[in-house]
């Protein structure tokens, strides 16, 4: 076990011992610095290799959310002529559309009301139910399992918050329990499968009952309804058809039917021009301000003067002044990396190589009024005039669709046949591979990636480096200390003559 030893400096000689080993290992020290500094740089280069990542994971993201989706160009403006009695939106709708619908009956609900007031008695059973909702034929076995000390409350709970697809209450003024299908439509029905459901059913909650004959000759029974449910029927452009719900997609709109109307209403959807015309505004202004710190990258300063800061350093400063320096050592980390500026030429190339559609036609982005600014120095970014992107957009939208994604498919993947954000994606996606190869993700280990199989060299620098120190300090107090007990016995030696001839 090491016990710390009390050093007694300079108690013979005098000298200030302490300072002035501690004056040594400084100068000892100053390749250790070194090394601390350039750990510091390598975390700071792998943190910027990280950042530029996430500029191109956020814009990337941006593509898959907007031109890379047909819904985005397929977005539509819809009108109505009587928005009280039909209302309607466009989800996948194509070409746009005009639809004459005259709503001669809303879909309504299944309800079931009891005979009377309830007479619930609680005690643990199991309900079983076949439900049959509006519209289909198969029913779907239900199962509501009530507990020993269950409440009227509890029970209602759980019949709502079951299979069953009902809701049920209890109307306070008459004590009668009011159960409404949530579906709309008709057909639905509610089987009751055993002995003891339908005692519950019939004698505690009160609902009529009755019987029904199937197909094969067997009696079930059934809660008998108040008011059955209907279907909304309607004409669309003269054709006469129903639903089982108020709410329906037809040819990729979407129909909300709110009231019985004796004139068709007119439902009419233009290309909704503002919506696609604001998203590849944000998707050109997005890529110039990836360009422009991607630019800012390779070309900023670095200052070799300025080296990451020891903690020496950083007790002798303010924290301003310890911000406005590693601004500066931060600088130019980035500086003409090949990485980024070899994806940088890439993502130019994507932007304005033509793509080739399946009909052999080429389209650029000049055809939409995208294309390069005239000023060099802003190094390939891109701009818009609004005038012809609206044109082009109003013309047809389909076509600026298949600018950005191609034709889709198609057997070759060449890069002529790629749309410009398959491209692009591609792209950075390759650059992102480099990247993380190099400096690594939060999910990878110093051991998986080369920034971080350099900063586990340095540390192992480090540690063999402050062993050294500690090894280079021992041997300087042991040098002081034999040079104070010399020291001491010089001392002790004249005393003993001083003595000597004194005594004489």
């Amino acid at each position: 076990m090491q016990v710390n030893q009390m050093r007694f400096a300079g108690l013979a000689s005098g000298l200030d011992t302490e300072n002035i080993i501690k004056e040594l290992m400084n100068a000892e020290r100053y390749p250790l610095n070194k090394l601390f500094q350039k750990k510091q740089t390598l975390e700071w280069q792998r943190d910027s290799y990280r950042d530029v990542n996430k500029l191109l994971k956020d814009f990337d993201t941006l593509i898959f959310d907007g031109v890379f989706r047909q819904s985005t160009f397929n977005k539509k403006t819809v009108s109505s002529s009587n928005e009280n009695a039909v209302s309607a939106k466009a989800i996948n709708a194509g070409a746009n559309v005009s639809a004459q619908i005259k709503v001669d009956q809303l879909a309504t609900s299944e309800v079931w009301v009891s005979d009377g007031r309830h007479n619930f008695s609680s005690g643990e059973r199991t309900l079983t139910f076949n439900v049959i909702q509006p519209g289909q034929t198969e029913s779907t076995e239900v199962t509501i399992e009530i507990g020993e000390n269950d409440t009227f409350q509890d029970v209602l709970r759980k019949f709502n918050s079951s299979g069953l697809g009902v809701t049920i209450f209890e109307d306070e003024f008459n004590g009668k329990l009011v159960m409404t299908m949530d579906a709309t439509g008709a057909g639905a029905e509610i089987q009751l499968a055993d002995s003891d459901t339908i005692n519950f059913m019939s004698e505690q909650l009160k609902f009529g009952l009755s019987t029904v004959t199937h197909s094969d000759n067997t009696e079930i029974t059934i809660l008998r309804s108040e008011n059955s449910g209907k279907n909304a029927k309607f004409e669309i452009n003269g054709y006469s058809t129903e639903r089982t719900s108020n709410v329906f997609t037809l040819n990729g709109m979407e129909y909300t039917l709110k009231n019985v109307t004796d004139t068709p209403v007119t439902i009419s959807t233009a290309t909704d021009v503002d919506s696609i015309f604001d998203t590849v505004v944000k998707f050109v202004d997005e890529y110039n301000r990836l360009i422009d710190e991607l630019n800012g990258k390779l070309m900023e300063p670095k200052y070799r003067d300025y080296l990451p800061l020891t903690d020496e350093q950083k007790e002798e400063m303010t924290e301003k002044q310890i911000e406005m320096w590693e601004e500066k050592a931060k600088s130019g980390l980035l500086r003409s990396d090949s990485i980024i500026s070899g994806g940088l030429n890439q993502m130019r190339m994507d932007m304005y190589t033509g793509v080739e559609l399946e009909d052999g036609t080429k389209l650029f982005l000049s055809d939409f009024g995208i294309s390069p600014m005239n000023d060099y120095m802003q190094r390939g970014k891109l701009e818009i005039n609004a005038d012809k992107l609206r044109e082009k957009i109003a013309e047809d939208p389909m076509k600026l669709y298949e600018l950005f994604n191609g034709s889709r498919g198609m057997e070759s993947t060449e890069s002529a046949n790629l749309g410009i954000a398959e491209r692009l994606r591609s792209s950075m996606k390759q650059v992102t591979n480099q990247i993380e190869e190099r400096a690594g993700n939060s999910l990878r280990t110093n051991h998986q990636f080369v920034l971080g199989r350099n900063i586990i060299d340095v540390d192992k620098q480090i540690d063999r480096m402050q062993d050294r120190l500690k090894r280079v300090e021992e041997r300087y107090w042991r040098q002081f200390t034999a040079m104070e007990k010399v020291i001491q016995q010089a001392n002790q030696q004249s005393m003993f003559l001083f003595e000597q001839f004194g005594g004489f």
